[in-house]
């Protein structure tokens, strides 16, 4: 199937680097169910790296029409078919529901595939914008022997070099950055610095700017029940998170805490009898946040990763095997990730060519460099 050839007339569309995810979960179901959506594939042109048996799959069991158009994975015709709306790399492989190793080594191939074309140079016709991630199964890339990576986020950091990162969950009236990710509960001690917690803040505080917040009002949780009730539960608040609250705060930042997590949450999000009080939650560890953001808007809320020179998102849910291949699957939160990375990548895009043209002095004033 030959996809509608990129409208000369909007230049500016940036282009989006899709990896499938695991090909045996729910990844290519959701692909071909959000790029289905005419209202959301014409926001960016695709390039998605993955598996056309798969995708051909769910589009049959979804009754969705293929609308992309399809190259094998290192020929010459990906070069060719750039210039389509939707063009699906091909790298064609067997694969079952269930983690395993061949799978593993296939996802983990195509993010490094989308993590190269958004390293390429700006001029490059195949550069990415941004990135756009499937689920993988962690399982199936420790079975690859891709273990040393604990998942997407922490090979994004690595890639790009990033010495600051952090996970950001931003749902339709909840946004959470996460002080920490993949790390086992009983290591979080050795994990969580004031540095790292301050990182959060601070790289949520831009985050939320870039989303058009002017003034991001922020709560800090406290790792401990009742955020260590004054040192009876546990010192990290006073140690740790205290510290970090006020270097944020002497930098400017609207940042306050630490509240106890069972409750904090309630105070961020918006209802119909009160507007929210806080526009971020800075979470100490993954569950601590993860849980109020799925309970209230599972499939609609969208991963960023933050610190990265390039945008990347990706849905809020796993593979999901158990689902996989009965057309079953929520497309929400894939749609979502898509128009998030469509919306930051344009303003990105925008501010590049607004920094790239020259500047004139306006007249009757002097330049005072």
């Amino acid at each position: 199937m030959v996809a509608r050839a990129t409208d000369p007339a909007r230049p500016s569309r940036p282009r989006i680097a899709v990896s499938m995810g695991d090909p045996g979960g729910i990844g290519p179901e959701v692909i071909v169910k959000a790029l289905a959506d005419r209202s959301v594939r014409t926001l960016a042109r695709f390039v998605i790296h993955g598996a056309a048996d798969a995708m051909h799959e769910a589009a049959h069991a979804a009754g969705v029409e293929p609308f992309w158009w399809e190259a094998r994975r290192g020929s010459p015709l990906v070069e060719t078919a750039r210039a389509h709306d939707a063009l699906l790399i091909d790298d064609r492989a067997g694969y079952a529901h269930a983690p395993n190793r061949t799978a593993g080594e296939l996802s983990y191939r195509w993010v490094e595939d989308a993590i190269a074309t958004a390293r390429l140079p700006a001029a490059d016709p195949m550069r990415a914008d941004a990135i756009v991630t499937g689920p993988i199964s962690k399982e199936a890339w420790s079975l690859a022997g891709r273990g040393r990576y604990p998942g997407h986020t922490e090979l994004l950091a690595t890639r790009f070099g990033a010495k600051r990162h952090a996970m950001m969950f931003v749902g339709p009236s909840l946004r959470v950055v996460l002080a920490s990710a993949h790390v086992p509960l009983m290591d979080l001690r050795n994990v969580l610095t004031i540095g790292r917690i301050h990182d959060a803040i601070d790289l949520g505080h831009d985050a939320c700017i870039r989303l058009g917040i002017a003034r991001p009002r922020i709560a800090v949780c406290g790792l401990n029940p009742h955020a260590g009730e004054h040192g009876l539960l546990g010192d990290e608040e006073e140690r740790l998170i205290a510290p970090a609250i006020r270097i944020a705060a002497e930098q400017g930042m609207d940042a306050h805490g630490p509240f106890p997590a069972d409750t904090i949450f309630n105070a961020a999000v918006a209802t119909p009898a009160r507007p929210a009080k806080y526009d971020l939650v800075v979470a100490m560890y993954h569950d601590q946040g993860l849980i109020p953001v799925k309970l209230l808007f599972r499939d609609e809320s969208v991963n960023v990763t933050l610190g990265l020179p390039i945008v990347r998102t990706s849905p809020d849910h796993g593979t999901a095997f158990d689902i996989a291949g009965r057309n079953h699957a929520d497309p929400g939160s894939m749609k979502a990730a898509i128009r998030l990375a469509a919306r930051m990548a344009a303003e990105a895009i925008v501010q590049r060519s607004t920094i790239d043209e020259p500047q004139e002095s306006a007249p009757g004033r002097r330049d005072r460099s």
